[in-house]
């Protein structure tokens, strides 16, 4: 789908919709209502596409609170939004919502502390989504490295 609309160097990365591609920045506008209807054509599903540069994933990286207080790198995710949420949003946030839990919202970005696992906590996409008027897709650590690294390479 990517390659048909018009990207070059179209590869993916697991299987969880990760594609790197490179693309003027005008079709790169384009690309998530673009992509998503093809998506929702071919198979049924309405399913929102988010897009990262390659400048804006190395930003989320360097942003990360969480890298400062030596967190081992499997309770780490990120939750990359659709939109920027509005301020008033991110305050009305419940920060004891997941108790042990922690997250702070970084621009288009929800960082996740989750020290017992992604399975247990109560700050989810579906959470953040309708708090935050958005759409979110997340990610382990491990992946956002892994997709930087595969974005420069």
């Amino acid at each position: 789908m990517f390659a048909g609309a018009g990207c070059g160097d179209v590869h993916s990365y697991v299987q969880s919709g990760n594609v790197i591609f490179s693309a003027a920045p005008a079709l790169s506008a384009r690309l998530p209502s673009l992509i998503s209807a093809q998506i929702a054509k071919r198979f049924g599903y309405k399913i929102p596409v988010v897009l990262r540069t390659s400048e804006q994933l190395g930003k989320v990286i360097r942003n990360n609170p969480f890298l400062k207080a030596a967190v081992a790198e499997e309770e780490l995710h990120v939750l990359f939004l659709a939109d920027m949420p509005a301020s008033r949003s991110v305050e009305d946030l419940d920060p004891d919502r997941s108790p042990s839990d922690s997250f702070q919202v970084r621009g288009q970005e929800v960082y996740l502390w989750l020290p017992n696992g992604v399975a247990r906590t109560k700050l989810t996409n579906q959470y953040f989504d309708s708090k935050l008027a958005t759409t979110s897709t997340g990610r382990n650590w491990r992946t956002v490295t892994k997709l930087f690294e595969l974005m420069n390479a």
